[in-house]
């Protein structure tokens, strides 16, 4: 799935090779989902034709081409959108050169162009998640780039102002991370990848991340987002020990000899080292039974849906409202498993078959020590089948 680094190469090489010269032909895909043309596709092609290219832009992992005049195409990647240069090496992140047997331009081309000196490219989208769209002047309202937050590369925040920021979120940071308006151009993949080098949970609230954390996951932004650019993306030249090579596929693996798992926060499947990356303060057994209840509910139904999409087709407004909604489901479910508890301390009995303990409860629940989690609030330890059950319907109802 196309990120930062991948939107960044594509725009590198038509800077590169389209700058200065002029659209002879145009061809827009008569695609209503991903070719945002009100006027119909024909009138978005006789607005390129004739215009020259000033310049290839970037914001998050939107892309725009400024022409001589308005208005200027602009491409988001969602799950597989590329850019293809005829002849032209873009990255490896997909084929890296048009091969002459292939077709041309292919069919799932949704702009194509040719230029006055006979060169050609084109921006395909084999999953149809991507958009292409007529901006008048990119710089004003226009969604959705209007609603990103900073660019990753191009616009880092100082230490201080991330710092300042984080403190004032209340969410788990990999959602944080996956907010467009937060910083925009992390995608999926980098924010696992900046948790584990920072050594953060992903389901870690981010407002109570030490400073030494905070400054861990600033430093690891700039490394993983600058080092993936200048290698164009080419993830063959990305170094070893990086837990991207490692993450695909739910598969179970290791990095660098530490045991790699899979949960679900920010709504996205997410690769993590318990080993090396711990829950801590008051939320982190109450951070793990919401999250293990959620897989036990709804399995990756919901994981898979969003996946499907791409997290960047989600506006920034509507990620936060569903942190929200996530954090009310945590309190939620932090109340019945209080319930329990008190209920287990008092002597009450379980029926034969009420509670079907999972193993990867079992497994989530316990630390990289192998300790089972306790809550820090008031120091007593929570038995891993307390904290989070579940009966054939995959609801939670308290014991009779």
């Amino acid at each position: 799935m196309p990120e930062l680094p991948e939107v960044e190469a594509a725009r590198r090489a038509l800077q590169a090779h389209c700058v200065g010269r002029r659209i002879a032909r145009c061809a827009v895909a008569d695609d209503a989902k991903v070719v945002v043309a009100p006027a119909g596709h024909a009138a978005f092609e006789r607005a390129m034709v004739g215009r020259t290219i000033v310049a290839a832009r970037r914001k998050g992992k939107n892309l725009w081409l400024q022409l001589d005049a308005p208005p200027f195409p602009s491409f988001q990647f969602g799950m597989a959108g590329a850019i293809y240069i005829k002849g032209v090496p873009v990255t490896n992140y997909k084929r890296s050169v048009v091969n002459p047997e292939e077709e041309w331009p292919s069919k799932y081309s949704k702009f194509f162009a040719q230029l006055d000196d006979g060169l050609e490219f084109s921006f395909t989208d084999k999953r149809r998640f991507a958009r292409v769209r007529l901006f008048e002047d990119v710089t004003s309202n226009c969604t959705p780039i209007s609603e990103l937050g900073p660019d990753a590369l191009f616009e880092p925040m100082s230490v201080d102002n991330f710092l300042d920021s984080l403190g004032r979120k209340k969410i788990g940071i990999k959602a944080l991370l996956l907010d467009q308006s937060f910083i925009s151009g992390i995608g999926n993949w980098i924010a696992d990848e900046v948790l584990y080098q920072s050594r953060i949970h992903p389901l870690q609230v981010a407002s109570n991340l030490s400073r030494e954390s905070c400054e861990a996951l600033h430093r690891s932004i700039q490394e993983v987002v600058k080092y993936a650019v200048e290698v164009d993306a080419d993830l063959e030249r990305f170094p070893k020990e990086w837990l991207f090579h490692h993450r695909w596929g739910k598969k179970p693996g290791t990095v660098n000899g530490k045991k790699i798992e899979f949960i679900t926060a920010g709504g996205r499947t997410t690769a993590y080292v318990p080993q090396l990356q711990k829950l801590t303060g008051i939320q982190s057994s109450k951070m793990v039974a919401a999250n293990l209840e959620q897989l036990l509910e709804n399995g990756d139904a919901k994981d898979s849906e969003i996946d499907g999409e791409d997290a960047d087709m989600l506006k920034p407004k509507k990620r936060v409202a569903t942190s929200r909604a996530a954090r009310g489901q945590q309190n939620k479910e932090t109340t019945v498993s209080s319930s329990r508890k008190a209920r287990g301390n008092s002597g009450g009995s379980k029926k034969p078959g009420t509670d079907v303990e999972d193993a990867e409860v079992k497994a989530a629940v316990t630390n990289g020590n192998g300790n089972q989690g306790s809550d820090q609030s008031n120091g007593v330890v929570v038995n891993k089948s307390d904290q989070v059950t579940r009966r054939s319907s995959r609801k939670v109802k308290p014991r009779k």
